[in-house]
C-alpha cells in the first residue's frame, strides 16, 4: 500500500488496482537477475507498487468529473450545496449533480429543459401559462414516469422562481401501439409495461 494513500478523505479507495496495473518489472533486467530470489522478490514489490500508484493516480482523475467520479461525489455535492445520500446509487447522485450544474444562474424554461432532460434521459417540453403563473413539463422523449422524479422534484424546487407552481405531464402507449400484441403476450404483462410498451 502507498504511504499516505487515504490522507484526502476516510471514504477514498473502494477496490484495488486490476492485473493490467501491474507491471514484470524483471523484463527489464538482465537475465541473469530471474535466478535470484532476492531481486525477483524485490522488483515484484516494486512492481505492486507502481502499479498501486498507477491506479490511484487514474482513480484521483475520475473524480475530477462526475461521469466516473465515485467516492468523489460527495465533494461535487458539498461545492453545489446538495447533500449526500450515500444511500443511492451512483448514477442517481450523479443526475442530481448534472441537474444542478444545468440549474445554475438565472432560471430560464430553457434551463428547466436541460434538467428535466438530464434526469429523465429524454426529450422534454415545457409549456409556459403565464396568466395562471405556473409551467407544465411535458416528458415526451420517454415513457411513463421517469425513475427519478422525487430528485428531479427536489432540484426543480430548488432553481424554479418560488412564485410559479407547475405540473408534469407524462407521455404513455396509444392503443394502436398494442395492438400487434396477442392476447397472451399483453396478458403476460403488467398495466405499467402496457402503458410503456414501444413495441416489439
Amino acid at each position: 500500500m502507498l504511504y499516505n494513500t487515504l490522507q484526502f478523505g476516510e471514504d477514498q479507495a473502494e477496490g484495488g488496482p486490476s492485473p493490467e496495473y501491474f507491471r514484470d518489472l524483471l523484463s527489464y533486467l538482465p537475465a541473469y537477475y530471474k535466478e535470484s530470489r532476492q531481486m525477483i522478490a524485490l522488483q515484484g514489490t516494486v512492481g505492486e507498487e507502481a502499479g498501486e500508484f498507477r491506479f490511484r493516480v487514474d482513480e484521483q482523475l475520475d473524480q475530477l468529473f462526475i461521469d466516473t467520479a465515485t467516492w468523489g461525489l460527495a465533494r461535487w455535492e458539498a461545492e453545489l450545496g446538495l447533500n449526500t445520500e450515500r444511500t443511492q446509487s451512483y448514477e442517481w447522485r450523479r443526475e442530481m449533480l448534472r441537474a444542478k450544474l444545468r440549474g445554475t444562474g438565472t432560471t430560464t424554461r430553457q434551463m428547466i429543459i436541460e434538467a428535466a432532460a438530464a434526469f429523465s434521459g429524454g426529450e422534454v417540453n415545457v409549456i409556459d401559462y403565464p396568466q395562471e403563473s405556473r409551467f407544465e413539463i411535458h416528458f415526451v422523449g420517454i415513457k411513463g414516469i421517469p425513475a427519478n422524479m422525487p430528485g428531479f422534484i427536489q432540484l426543480l424546487d430548488e432553481i424554479k422562481p418560488a412564485h410559479l407552481a407547475y405540473s408534469f405531464k407524462y407521455t404513455y402507449t396509444v392503443w394502436n401501439a398494442v395492438k400487434p400484441l396477442k392476447w397472451q403476450q399483453a396478458k403476460a404483462m403488467t398495466w405499467s409495461q402496457l402503458r410503456t410498451f414501444t413495441g416489439a
